[in-house]
């Protein structure tokens, strides 16, 4: 999809907001107007959120470097009904 600018009015963007969030989703800029005056813009996130395959490999990352009372597994402390 093009990182073209789309103008629509209010009542086509509410109608079709979920059309038109999968193009903001892949790019494109949305100005939304009120009798032909422009009032809101729908703009991609600057920072999306991190994938799923990331998020995983953080987690990964953070319990590989977590350390345990000797003796203490993660059961034991689930079971103890602590958070690590």
């Amino acid at each position: 999809m093009s990182s073209v600018t789309k103008t629509v009015g209010a009542y086509e963007a509410k109608t079709h907001l979920a059309s038109l969030l999968k193009q903001v989703e892949k790019g494109r800029e949305i100005i939304i107007t009120k009798r032909e005056r422009p009032i809101a813009r729908l703009v991609p996130m600057e920072s999306p959120r991190p994938e799923r395959a990331e998020i995983f490999r953080r987690i990964r990352t953070l319990r590989g470097s977590l350390v345990l009372p000797k003796g203490e597994t993660v059961k034991d402390l689930i079971n103890a009904g602590r958070r690590i």
